[in-house]
């Protein structure tokens, strides 16, 4: 399992949830009180992790989300190639390979060490 369950009042701007089976950090979150027969509602304003897409959703506050784990390790640059980069955990020693833009392949040499992120199955590369 890589995700927890909690409950919309006990999320953060900041923090991260699931939304469309896609990781996402929350940018601001809404509140409204309760009306005479209801309860109060929340809306979420997230950006997803690794797409970058900006996503919204109205939730009970007492409604149960997931909120996935989400892992900050660090790896040594193996190789490089035009369009990918070949990294090692430093921890758990496990070789794998990731898309990198032109960007990010500038700043990174191989040798070197770089942080990323590990959500939901998927990596991202975060700091250089």
């Amino acid at each position: 399992m890589a995700w927890t369950q909690q409950e919309v009042r006990e999320l953060k701007e900041g923090r991260y949830v699931l939304i469309d089976e896609e990781p996402c950090r929350i940018i601001s979150i809404q509140t409204s009180k309760p009306g005479k027969h209801g309860e109060a509602k929340a809306r979420i304003d997230a950006v997803g992790i690794f797409d970058r897409r900006k996503r919204s959703v109205v939730f009970p506050v007492t409604h149960k989300v997931q909120v996935p784990m989400i892992g900050k390790r660090q790896a040594q640059v193996l190789s490089m190639t035009d369009t990918e980069v070949q990294l090692m955990d430093l921890e758990s020693y496990e070789t794998f390979s990731l898309a990198v833009d032109a960007e990010t392949k500038a700043q990174i040499a191989p040798g070197g060490e770089v942080q990323y992120l590990d959500a939901m199955g998927k990596r991202q590369i975060t700091r250089t």
